[in-house]
């Protein structure tokens, strides 16, 4: 079977969705320093905040790097099963590239499996 565009596109949008997610960790991360760093005012919860944002950044931490992560499966022709996480992954983190890497690699899903078998079959 001849190498289709479809992976490649898949996990170039995986990868690019997941470094958007990675921005976003960085900078919910910093927003939550900056709140950290206020002085505490009595009528406004500031721990409550900072822990809400620690999580939101971690969230998008463990999002980014598995659409990077599928996305390099997907570039590879290995593994469907991540390259379809990295996928969603990357429609969870950035939806207008995220979407369109799900159809992709739904539609190369033969090609992803195929590769994956004759790679393990080597071994």
């Amino acid at each position: 079977m001849d190498k289709s565009w479809l992976p490649t596109v898949a996990g170039v949008l995986d990868i690019i969705a997941g470094v958007f997610a990675l921005v976003g960790c960085l900078a919910i991360s910093f927003g939550g320093y900056i709140v950290g760093s206020v002085p505490e005012a009595s009528e406004f919860p500031l721990p409550a905040v900072v822990t809400l944002l620690s999580t939101l950044s971690f969230g998008f931490l463990i999002i980014g790097l598995l659409a990077i992560i599928g996305g390099t499966f997907a570039l590879r022709r290995t593994r469907w099963g991540w390259a379809l996480a990295g996928s969603i992954a990357a429609t969870l983190a950035f939806p207008p590239l995220g979407i369109p890497a799900i159809v992709l690699t739904v539609l190369a899903e033969g090609e992803l499996r195929q590769t994956s078998t004759k790679s393990s079959g080597d071994a």
